[in-house]
């Protein structure tokens, strides 16, 4: 039997690595800390077959053996213009791993803007109690049912958004390119939520219609700066952003200037285009703006959700069959 040499770069414990080595009598699994190919021993590269990692892209001289990257990210845009990239390496991500986590963010956004919470939490903090005129006019929860959210990005992640946005009344409308690929991981949602599905085209009506947007496209050539100023312009007035995609998929100049000029009522960023976000920026003195730091995908058992994504692909890789969450290099995901 083959042995298969299995090279994680990332912290796991013993117990996840030996659940790894366990697919099979025949893997070997070993791991070493690095944030670069360069920072693995040479020898170790070398004899790898399999490379768990998150930034560690090796040449094809530095891994003669590679035959398959697991990427422990849902994106993979921080690959292109790699040697990883040109080769014919199979790339595999964990896209869609946090699906219920990252829609309760969203969802939890959307409530948080509706009943004021960020202006109470402003009163807490003064010690302030106000006049009934005050919470009568400026704390009157805006309507969440018959209202309309807008997900661009309507794949594993932006279904759940939808089933929970339909849960509480509102209307969805979902933008997607194209079908589910074969291979979707994580997609266990149960019977399909009354949404109107567009592809790309329906981009600018989406936005013109929606009280609330919501972004969880990956960002690719295609979706960079998707939301630019002609986009904002085509917004409802007084729509709220929510971004829990990657900050490149929104021009930040574009949106600042529809935050002041009040076309954009209110943004929760959650991803920027520069991480961590300087405190120059002005974003964190804006304020119809919540900024959260990169958290709308954490997911609660995350390391057994990886390792069980991880393991069945190690033996489908074994199987010759075909891999999960592959990744599609033409069209960037």
């Amino acid at each position: 039997m083959k042995m298969i040499n299995v090279c994680v770069t990332l912290d796991f414990d013993d117990a996840w690595l030996a659940e790894v080595a366990a697919v099979s009598p025949g893997v070997s699994v070993y791991k070493h800390l690095a944030a670069s190919a360069g920072e693995i021993p040479a020898e170790l590269l070398a004899r790898t077959d399999v490379l768990y990692t998150n930034t560690a892209f090796p040449a094809g001289a530095q891994a003669p053996r590679l035959s398959w990257v697991q990427l422990d990210t849902s994106g993979c845009d921080h690959v292109k213009g790699t040697d990883l990239w040109a080769s014919g390496v199979p790339i595999t991500t964990i896209g869609g791993v946090s699906p219920k986590p990252l829609a309760e963010y969203v969802l939890m956004m959307i409530l948080a803007h509706a009943h004021h919470l960020p202006e109470i939490i402003g009163l807490q903090g003064r010690s302030h109690w106000p006049d009934l005129d005050y919470r009568w006019s400026r704390l009157m929860p805006r309507p969440i049912p018959g209202s309309t959210v807008g997900v661009v990005g309507y794949g594993r992640i932006g279904k759940e958004i939808g089933r929970l946005a339909h849960a509480f009344g509102m209307r969805v409308i979902g933008m997607r390119r194209g079908l589910p690929r074969e291979g979707e991981r994580f997609s266990d949602s149960a019977g399909e939520t009354p949404a109107e599905v567009t592809g790309p085209e329906g981009l600018h009506s989406l936005l013109a219609r929606s009280d609330y947007v919501v972004l969880t496209v990956p960002h690719t050539d295609e979706t960079h700066h998707l939301l630019g100023a002609e986009a904002f312009d085509r917004l409802k007035p007084g729509a709220v952003l929510i971004n829990a995609a990657r900050g490149g998929v929104v021009d930040e100049v574009a949106m600042l200037a529809a935050l002041r000029s009040g076309r954009l009522g209110h943004a929760v960023l959650d991803v920027f285009a520069e991480e961590p976000l300087p405190a120059s920026n002005p974003f964190w003195r804006e304020s119809d703006v919540l900024i959260t730091p990169h958290v709308a995908g954490f997911a609660p058992g995350y390391h057994d959700q990886v390792r069980a994504l991880f393991t069945e692909n190690l033996r489908r890789l074994i199987a010759g069959e075909p891999l999960l969450n592959l990744v599609d290099r033409k069209a960037g995901y």
